[in-house]
């Protein structure tokens, strides 16, 4: 009995030290799918030179296309057309901001989407009023600010949302009288 169970152990100690030898081998090209290889023909002729976690990436990527509508595939190609214009410092500047989303807790990376969504659903004018105004601040007022907002409670800024998503007064771009920063 105690044989068997080392062996059984033994076994399960190679297998699963072997496991990690197989997996950094990647994906041959040969058993993608039909559709993964449609989606990845571009990386044909290099695929076995890629990583096996970028391989990963890239058909967990191919995947996600293929259940992807004809609008929301055009939708993703205009993205990329995007990123493919940026110059890498901005590239570089995109990425450092996505880490330090992905670093705050999901509470507050919650309260920031919500955030998000509340300034995208802006008319036009007001947000390129909200930017500006935002540029035109000092570093020190727009730090005062943030420390504002983040003492309130939910209510409070729900309500100072409400105000400031009023129409401002003609060509100010300013929330409506008597309702600026305190």
């Amino acid at each position: 009995m105690k044989r068997i169970r080392n062996i059984v152990l033994s076994l399960c100690l190679v297998l699963g030290a072997a496991t990690p030898l197989l997996a950094a081998d990647g994906v041959p090209w040969e058993q993608l799918t039909r559709d993964e290889q449609a989606v990845l023909q571009p990386f044909h002729d290099r695929w076995d030179g890629l990583s096996p976690e970028r391989q990963e990436r890239l058909r967990r990527g191919a995947q996600r296309w293929q259940r992807m509508t004809p609008g929301e595939r055009a939708a993703a190609r205009e993205r990329f057309q995007r990123w493919r214009s940026l110059s890498p410092e901005e590239r570089q500047a995109i990425r450092r901001r996505y880490e330090e989303f992905r670093s705050l807790s999901p509470e507050e990376q919650k309260r920031l989407r919500e955030r998000f969504s509340w300034f995208r659903h802006l008319p036009p004018e007001r947000r390129r009023a909200l930017r500006e105004k935002w540029r035109q601040m000092p570093p020190e007022e727009r730090r005062e600010l943030r420390r504002r907002w983040r003492s309130m409670s939910p209510e409070e800024r729900r309500e100072l949302r409400e105000r400031w998503s009023a129409p401002a007064p003609e060509g100010s771009g300013a929330p409506p009288a008597g309702e600026g920063r305190n």
